[in-house]
């Protein structure tokens, strides 16, 4: 079971219809976990704050069918218990499947489409299975991880750290969802962390054109944060 909340519980913020931003989880050093419902069955893209006032909210909301991880750093203690909880699909790019060895794991490479209107998409350079997953409602969501993420101007963008795996493979990537998506099918991008930097928006709107107006050239020649 998750732990009893330690402090005041923070509700899960609702940012779009159908959709719920997590509080920073301290346990993936701030990751923002989100939470999809829909008919083909709820997703939660990498771990909520393990906290029992959170088992609850998503039980209400009927569940978890699917938790997707978009990369290392979204794995939390809690991975093992959502299962057992809710009987949920773990779902992980498989370079990055060894690190949960206790857990019954769905692998993918490339590609994998969890319903109709969600796909998992491997976009490696950040971390060897970075990967994001792609909504297809609202003109188009992007969950990103840590593959996309705001600045401190609260504009999105590939950010090089001393921990990036490979910093040229994750700016391919990076062009491949630049060439993959247009105005039309993506409206917004879901970082992973430094959610704060949005100043209290839910989402990045105006994705595709952020995506566009991207100097791919320059950055890399980029310095890695701190």
């Amino acid at each position: 079971m998750f732990q009893p909340a330690a402090r005041i519980t923070k509700s899960p913020r609702n940012i779009l219809e159908g959709l719920f931003a997590f509080p920073p989880n301290r346990e993936t050093l701030g990751g923002t976990s989100y939470f999809i419902v829909e008919k083909a069955g709820n997703i939660s893209i990498d771990c909520p704050p393990s906290d029992r006032e959170y088992e609850q909210f998503l039980l209400e909301k009927g569940g978890v069918r699917w938790l997707f991880l978009t990369h290392r750093g979204g794995i939390g203690k809690n991975v093992k218990q959502m299962q057992a909880v809710f009987g949920c699909e773990v779902l992980i790019q498989e370079q990055e499947a060894y690190l949960l060895p206790e857990v019954n794991v769905t692998r993918f490479e490339q590609e994998f489409n969890l319903s109709s209107s969600c796909s998992a998409i491997w976009t490696p350079g950040h971390s060897p299975g970075s990967s994001c997953l792609y909504w297809n409602h609202h003109g188009g969501v992007l969950f990103c991880g840590r593959h996309l993420l705001p600045d401190k101007t609260g504009t999105i963008a590939p950010l090089r750290t001393a921990k990036t795996f490979h910093w040229f493979r994750q700016l391919q990537r990076v062009k491949s969802l630049r060439d993959r998506f247009n105005n039309e099918t993506l409206q917004y991008i879901c970082p992973g962390a430094n959610t704060g930097f949005l100043r209290g928006k839910g989402t990045i709107e105006k994705a595709y054109q952020q995506l566009s107006n991207l100097d791919l050239e320059q950055l890399r020649q980029a310095q890695a944060w701190l």
